[in-house]
């Protein structure tokens, strides 16, 4: 099966630290306390629900309109969104850190230009066009079921289509729909963040993965059944981290159509590795301003030389080990029957933190 070609980040860069945080977005309905709201919305009030919600622009309150359950999903994909992005930053300097005080979920962080904030824009709109797929297939959303278009295609006689499906194009499009309609493609930022969208959104179709099962007599397998399922979203999540390193300074070209290029003809390649420490956000300080936090008591790996380790994610603050004594079963043994006896261990573990 042909797979979409590969798009790399994009990002602006600016040094300025701005005071004034970005307006409010619809990031907030991953946040736990709007999330756990829209888990208990109903058929008969999910419309003024949706009304309510002055942070979403007229195109997104439309779609939240559809049924109770776009709402959740998309909630949900936020949600997912979020929870990626601070998987994958938990050691670096900047850990994807939210505030539940700010109506801009990542505080003044957004509006620097740089690789973090294009993985951001990037996730996040994967979060919801994986969210809406996998609700598509589970019945969730009237509006979209299976993937029928799928087994038009020719196997040539190696498996027989069945199965439902995950229909990604309709959850791409949702995506899409959905999320694309803040930007303005008019504007530089705005066609950079509509191409961080669309990366995200294609990282998630080309991890599809073909699932099959063996139909026979006495597990022969004389008919194979297959259908496509989406990867769970931690490999979507580490396919974006592998191209952040890639990400490219663009700048915006009016000709026939206003497109995005590179600001230098040498740009780096995806997986090269960084020949110094990148700025924009990865800051040594404590900024406010832009909702950075610092790293101090950050847990870091003192045997490591990577951004995790204590040398470079305490910039050069030093760190301290503190000592902690852990509880655990151990020499567990199976007991006839039927149950498993464990004996309690305790044992001494270091941990290092930044000063």
């Amino acid at each position: 099966m042909n797979r979409p070609a590969a798009v790399n980040f994009v990002f602006w860069f600016i040094l300025v630290c701005l005071v004034k945080a970005s307006s409010a977005n619809w990031w907030l309905l991953g946040m736990p306390s709007t999330y756990q709201s829209t888990l208990e919305l109903k058929a008969t009030n999910y419309k003024q629900h949706c009304s309510k919600l002055h942070y979403l622009v007229k195109r997104q309150r439309e779609l939240c309109d559809l049924s109770e359950n776009v709402l959740k999903s998309v909630g949900n994909g936020a949600k997912m969104g979020i929870d990626e992005c601070q998987y994958q930053f938990r050691m670096s300097r900047w850990n994807c850190s939210t505030f539940s005080d700010s109506p801009s979920v990542f505080g003044g962080m957004l509006k620097i230009r740089s690789r973090e904030k294009a993985y951001v824009y990037a996730v996040s709109a994967a979060g919801v066009a994986y969210s809406i797929t996998r609700s598509c297939s589970k019945g969730e959303i009237a509006e979209c079921g299976c993937d029928d278009k799928v087994r038009t295609k020719s196997t040539k006689g190696k498996w027989e289509w069945g199965g439902c499906s995950e229909d990604v194009r309709f959850g791409e499009s949702f995506s899409k729909d959905f999320v694309d309609s803040r930007e303005n493609e008019n504007e530089a930022e705005g066609l950079m963040n509509l191409h961080n969208n669309e990366a995200g959104r294609r990282s998630i179709r080309s991890k599809m993965e073909l699932v099959c099962k063996c139909h026979g007599v006495s597990g022969s397998c004389s008919v194979r059944v297959c259908w496509r399922r989406m990867a769970t979203f931690r490999l979507v999540g580490d396919e974006l981290t592998a191209r952040l390193d890639g990400a490219s300074f663009v700048k915006m070209v009016k000709r026939k159509k206003k497109r995005l290029r590179p600001m230098t003809k040498n740009r780096k390649k995806t997986h090269e590795k960084r020949s110094r420490l990148p700025r924009g956000i990865t800051r040594l300080l404590r900024k406010k301003c832009v909702g950075v936090l610092g790293t101090q008591e950050r847990t870091c790996n003192r045997s490591s030389y990577g951004m995790d380790g204590c040398r470079l994610l305490c910039c050069g603050r030093g760190y301290h080990t503190l000592i902690h004594e852990v509880t655990d079963k151990c020499n567990c043994r199976f007991v006839w029957c039927c149950r498993v006896m464990c004996e309690q261990c305790t044992s001494m573990v270091d941990e290092t933190r930044c000063n």
